[in-house]
């Protein structure tokens, strides 16, 4: 049996359950008594998806469980999701996130360095270059993924107005693009690997974008 087969290539349909009760029951006792479950049924069937997909992307990677809390406010114990990732960090990423509200399929530069948002900066404020972008960006929209607003600016970053033309590109902090779906059919059966890939395959769009008018983070650092 391999790992593209119908038994084995899709998620189990309990793993949405699991974070559902997980975020309910943030306790060592819960974790514990459901440990074999965390395993079996949430983190065994994402190590299949990750067989499945062959290393198209590159080495991946799966996140622990375990939330770090010494520096942060928010002091429960365990993430209310799964995330995957490509292992090599100094290039744009792929990612995927299992939580009770679904799937997430994501991508690009999470935590851009300064050299790089500058420089997509400059791209944005460039009306010779900006066209590109925005056709990407429109690209990738027809598969339902959308640049990531999160943690952008409230104001203009400084040395543009707020009245800029393209103020919404310039107030973003992460450079990543995502789609969400809500649980469904295919995610627990052998569609859901060509679905993934599928999704990967449009954020290497982004990344490529990325990749040819961004520089690296090995060259953001010198």
């Amino acid at each position: 049996m391999t790992a593209t087969e119908p038994e084995t290539a899709g998620l189990d349909a309990d793993a949405f359950a699991f974070y559902a009760e997980l975020e309910r029951h943030q306790t060592k006792e819960w974790w514990l008594a459901n440990k074999t479950r965390y395993d079996e049924r949430v983190k065994a069937p994402v190590e299949r998806l990750v067989d499945a997909l062959g290393g198209e992307f590159g080495p991946l990677k799966i996140f622990r469980p375990y939330k770090d809390v010494r520096f942060s406010a928010d002091k429960r114990p365990y993430k209310d999701h799964l995330g995957l990732v490509t292992a090599d960090d100094s290039a744009a990423t792929y990612y995927l996130q299992l939580s009770r509200h679904g799937l997430m399929l994501a991508g690009g530069l999470y935590q851009p360095a300064r050299e790089q948002l500058a420089r997509f900066r400059e791209i944005v404020d460039d009306n010779r270059l900006v066209g590109d972008l925005e056709a990407t960006l429109e690209e990738v929209a027809e598969s339902g993924f959308a640049i990531m607003t999160t943690d952008a600016l409230a104001t203009a970053p400084r040395g543009f107005s707020v009245d800029h033309p393209k103020i919404a590109l310039l107030r973003l902090k992460r450079l990543a693009i995502a789609a969400e779906h809500t649980p469904a059919d295919w995610m627990t059966g052998p569609e859901l690997v060509d679905r993934v890939r599928a999704g990967w395959r449009t954020v290497r769009v982004w990344n490529d974008w990325i990749a040819e008018n961004l520089p690296t983070a090995v060259e953001a650092t010198r």
